[in-house]
């Protein structure tokens, strides 16, 4: 009788050169590494782009100590996925010197944006999350173009979020604590197809 085990796609450490080097090419592909499996996210697009600057501002008017970086990150129980947030929010300083995949220590937030992919139901509202919770990461912002909702996943157990609030775009929401900000989301109703 054969015993078959479950094996990762590829070693972490090969992961890391291959997504280093699609960093780096002409046509920028975002790789990520979760759950033992590599995932490539779409490029983004204006209107993803737009959401973002949007985002920034805000969190600058608000908590003017804290910058929404791109980030990777070291994500998951022991650190051994690879996510690329769109945004993640922490103070200015605080990824200095850690290069492609940092520490997730000092993220107030992570931020995602979806894309207009076949992927990215089960990366954005299913990996995601859970990886972000496992991680610690206090609070998880997800702009769902598709649903035209904002979710506000808080509050992980060190498993999952706790907390999750869902508002449809034009509605107000909060960021929980340590974040503290209010999102009128109006504007994201300019910014879907």
């Amino acid at each position: 009788m054969t015993v078959m085990t479950e094996r990762s796609q590829m070693l972490l450490e090969e992961f890391e050169i291959l997504a280093r080097t699609a960093d780096h090419s002409a046509e920028r592909l975002r790789l990520e590494f979760i759950n033992e499996k590599m995932g490539v996210k779409a490029v983004p697009d204006g209107d993803h782009g737009r959401i973002i600057q949007w985002l920034i501002r805000i969190c600058l008017q608000a908590r003017p100590e804290l910058w929404l970086h791109d980030q990777g990150l070291k994500v998951q129980p022991y650190r051994h996925g690879r996510a690329r947030p769109d945004g993640t929010l922490a103070p200015s300083d605080a990824f200095v010197g850690q290069g492609d995949w940092a520490d997730p220590e000092p993220a107030l937030m992570v931020v995602e944006v979806t894309s207009y992919d076949a992927d990215t139901d089960r990366r954005d509202r299913q990996d995601k999350p859970r990886a972000y919770a496992e991680t610690g990461i206090p609070v998880y912002l997800l702009i769902d173009r598709d649903s035209c909702e904002v979710a506000v996943f808080s509050q992980p157990d060190g498993e999952r979020y706790e907390q999750v609030s869902i508002v449809p775009f034009g509605k107000s929401v909060t960021l929980p604590d340590p974040v503290g900000i209010e999102l009128d989301t109006e504007p994201l109703k300019n910014w879907v197809r």
